[in-house]
């Protein structure tokens, strides 16, 4: 079976396991690169590999292009670093929850309806409940690296947006990623580089995490895109903190409480009724989601 013949929803489920479990597999690494350094590790690699497959062609594009690239870049590069520092200090579940505000702020924005603000008073609920549970600075501290992943992603997404109809197939992002490299490398590379020159294998190690949180949801995602609707979509990549959690449990030992799963649950829950009861904004022609369809409508996919 192929990406072509898959069902569109095993592909997005794929890219969500893919992405969370190489998350946390960055994260049993930790102590050997530091969060900082891995994620400068991660993204080097990552840009690497994904213009040598890629060969991005930049020649024709013009300041607006470059703009949006380089604002892409820097959605990137302040998300997986602060998710990278969360995770550091708190459980990548939470970690992961508190970061789907991003995409849900951006979907919420311009809120009309009333059942539009209660999906965000439930989300801001499970958010409550997992601030009460920080039981110390480390804790509190990582979870305002959360939301700062979380602000960073709504940036991507808003760059993502107006950067996709100007850069061709995967161009941008592989810009993008080189541009986010650049800049976690200051506070990244002085962790980084002695851990690599020490371990020469953690290059190998972080380039299968390169692969499995970039070019393996990317490509999956992409050709998920191509039958799916934006709207299934979002609701799908919705499933990210649940996931986060399993990963958690499983590569790094983390258990959660009842209540961090409640809050978790809490937070995904507002996610799907966001994207499943957003109104598709529409224009020109333009028919149902799927084949003809126009729609604009932001969703919580487009990972790191």
């Amino acid at each position: 079976m192929s990406a072509r013949t898959a069902p569109s929803s095993l592909l997005v489920v794929l890219a969500v396991v893919s992405v969370q479990f190489g998350n946390a597999a960055s994260g049993s690494f930790f102590d050997l690169a530091g969060p900082l350094g891995a994620a400068a590790l991660r993204l080097t690699l990552g840009a690497t590999i994904l213009v040598v497959l890629v060969r991005p062609r930049i020649a024709s594009w013009d300041r607006g292009t470059w703009l949006g690239a380089i604002a892409l870049g820097a959605g990137l590069a302040g998300m997986n670093t602060s998710i990278y520092l969360a995770i550091d200090r708190i459980p990548i579940g939470v970690a992961v929850t508190v970061e789907l505000l991003g995409p849900l702020a951006v979907a919420a924005a311009g809120i009309r309806r009333t059942v539009d603000g209660l999906w965000v008073l439930v989300a801001l609920c499970g958010v409550v409940l997992l601030g009460a549970t920080a039981g110390g600075g480390a804790s509190s501290l990582g979870l305002l690296f959360a939301c700062g992943a979380a602000a960073f992603w709504a940036l991507y997404i808003v760059a993502a947006s107006r950067l996709g109809p100007r850069a061709a197939g995967f161009d941008g992002i592989a810009v993008a990623l080189v541009v986010a490299a650049v800049l976690s490398a200051p506070h990244g590379w002085p962790q980084a580089q002695p851990a690599g020159v020490a371990r020469p294998w953690l290059l190998l190690v972080f380039a299968a995490i390169a692969l499995a949180t970039s070019a393996v949801p990317y490509a999956l995602e992409f050709a998920a895109l191509r039958r799916m609707s934006p709207r299934v979509f979002g609701v799908l990549s919705s499933l990210g903190p649940a996931m986060a959690a399993v990963a958690g449990l499983v590569v790094l030992g983390q258990r959660l409480d009842a209540v961090q799963l409640a809050a978790i649950a809490l937070v995904v829950v507002a996610s799907v009724g966001v994207m499943a009861t957003a109104r598709p904004r529409r224009s020109g022609r333009g028919g149902a989601d799927g084949g003809g369809s126009t729609s604009r409508e932001p969703t919580s996919g487009g990972r790191r």
